[in-house]
């Protein structure tokens, strides 16, 4: 039986918090009663947020491309926060182009969307399972995308990266089911949302307040699963006609 999940006086950390859905997640986390422990990039943008939202109790300032930032947030929640029992691998890097432009400078860009995309929610989510296994109930949240399912050809590493956290959070659930824990896996299907990783895309975005507040509603009906917006669609589409729902994303 399906349980409910109440965010009301947890602590939540939270990945890509200063900007798009992540900040849009501060205000409605919020307004549920939460607080939240901000992790971004940019040292000015957490300090802000931590001075100007009453829901921030505390941020740091960590690049996630750096293949020890995650056990330096896990070691930072277990010495200050550990009463965190909600995390959100919401932090994400998009490269636009093509592969086959020849380019060198590809070499970069890969390697930094893995570790951002990838690597980093699958290391943090591994380091922070003692902390919120400690909790009556905890959850760890994971935002893939639609273009999991079906990817873009101008972000086809965002796509794989995707595609491999949306295989890595089936697998993590079993886990925790296995070992008997009390943490409920979710996977955020993401729409195409407006923020300014989808800038370069011009088509019609999603509002990231939205976004936010359905990702919140289908946590705490405690779905495995929450498809956002047109990725509902494409849900159907893919289970119907998987080759229309290909031809769908590679015509954009």
């Amino acid at each position: 039986m399906r349980q409910g999940f109440d965010f009301a006086g947890r602590t939540v950390l939270l990945t890509g918090a200063t900007r798009g859905i992540g900040r849009a997640l501060v205000d409605a986390l919020g307004q549920r009663g939460a607080t939240v422990l901000a992790v971004a990039r940019d040292q000015g943008s957490v300090a802000k947020l931590v001075e100007t939202s009453a829901t921030v109790v505390d941020g740091l300032a960590v690049d996630l491309s750096d293949r020890d930032a995650s056990a330096a947030i896990a070691d930072w929640v277990g010495a200050n926060h550990a009463d965190t029992s909600v995390l959100i691998n919401n932090a994400a890097v998009m490269s636009h182009g093509r592969l086959t432009d020849g380019s060198k400078e590809w070499r970069i860009s890969i390697s930094n969307e893995i570790d951002v995309n990838l690597i980093a929610p699958l290391v943090l989510s591994a380091e922070l399972l003692p902390t919120l296994s400690r909790h009556p109930s905890a959850a760890i949240i994971n935002v893939t995308s639609g273009l999991a399912i079906a990817p873009r050809r101008d972000a086809a590493v965002y796509c794989a990266t995707k595609a491999g956290l949306r295989s890595f959070t089936r697998a993590l659930r079993d886990q925790c089911r296995e070992a008997d824990l009390s943490i409920q896996v979710t996977e955020i299907v993401m729409t195409l949302v407006d923020t300014e990783l989808t800038a370069p895309i011009t088509i019609r975005k999603y509002p990231a307040d939205r976004a936010a507040e359905d990702l919140l509603r289908g946590v705490e009906r405690g779905l495995e699963e929450v498809w956002i917006e047109k990725a509902k669609a494409l849900r159907v589409v893919h289970r119907l006609a998987p080759g229309l729902a290909y031809h769908a994303m590679r015509a954009r």
